[in-house]
């Protein structure tokens, strides 16, 4: 079966885990990885398993097109801008897992289906990918006045690109909030727990209805939505039934990391990588029925 050979540029923790996640997919197939420094472990373990590396970053990449039909872009919001131009120029698809948000925001529970056809596909943050499955069942079944989350992960989770990042990341998330989740306002917040041992990534989601009364709707459209993400997070979990309070709906969760990498700990970064390698997959089944 012919697959959709991958460029990934990053090769920090994000992208390895991507590397790790591409090797199980049906439909792509792990060709090339780039990066900027040459000692990386990321570069190591790449060519270690018989990938092209590169370490002049973008630069190997446009010099082998042939290589890559698709790229991850696991490095910052402020590279992005390059690489976007870059890849576009030689008519790439690229998926983007920092928040530069230039291209549509896809979830893939929300809105895989509408943006498969883009040319840039940004994945939000770590935060969206966990909360605006909730916030989008929510509003399936009633009208969303406003949508706050706090996503807690462990401090030993975020690294250099991820701090690097936190403003981005409240920008971000606080948009997608509101046009994937649909929500007439949006909020975003997050903690880096410095706790020992490492907590699992923790959600709160609290969500202000236009009228009670849907409870039992809202509950069975949160659940529907938590094992469709499950199909691609499998650590993906409620901690504890949803809570009411008149019109507010506030919902617990956590993620868990399938630990192919990252600690089982880190789940806000493996949801970041499930959830773009689920989107490569569409966007391959796709393009090679078409071929």
């Amino acid at each position: 079966m012919k697959k959709y050979k991958v460029g990934i540029i990053g090769s920090g923790n994000i992208g390895t885990d991507l590397m790790y996640k591409i090797e199980r997919s049906p439909y792509l197939e792990m060709s090339v990885m780039v990066g900027i420094d040459p000692a990386s472990e990321g570069l190591k373990l790449a060519k270690e398993r018989g990938y092209q590396t590169f370490d002049n970053g973008i630069d190997g990449l446009m010099e082998n097109p042939n290589l890559f039909d698709i790229v991850f872009d696991a490095t910052s919001a402020k590279a992005h801008l390059r690489h976007a131009e870059l890849l576009q120029s030689i008519d790439k698809k690229l998926i983007d897992l920092t928040p530069a948000a230039i291209g549509p925001f896809v979830v893939p529970t929300a809105n895989l289906d509408e943006h498969l056809n883009a040319v840039n596909i940004n994945m939000v943050t770590c935060g969206g990918q966990a909360t605006i499955p909730i916030v989008h069942a929510i509003s399936k079944v009633a009208s969303v006045e406003y949508a706050e989350i706090v996503a807690t992960v462990s401090s030993k989770s975020a690294g250099p690109g991820t701090r690097a990042n936190i403003d981005e990341f409240t920008r971000t998330t606080s948009n997608a909030i509101e046009v994937i989740g649909r929500a007439k306002k949006g909020k975003a917040i997050i903690i880096l727990n410095p706790a020992e041992p490492p907590i699992i990534m923790r959600d709160t989601i609290n969500v202000l209805v236009d009228e009670e009364g849907k409870e039992e709707a809202i509950i069975a459209s949160i659940k529907e939505t938590v094992e469709a993400v499950q199909t691609y997070v499998p650590g993906y979990r409620l901690r504890g039934e949803p809570i009411f309070n008149g019109k507010q709906v506030t919902v617990f969760i956590e993620v868990e990391g399938a630990g192919d990498y990252f600690p089982k700990y880190s789940g806000n970064l493996d949801i970041m990588t499930a959830a773009a390698t689920k989107v490569a997959d569409e966007i391959a089944k796709k393009q090679l029925a078409l071929v």
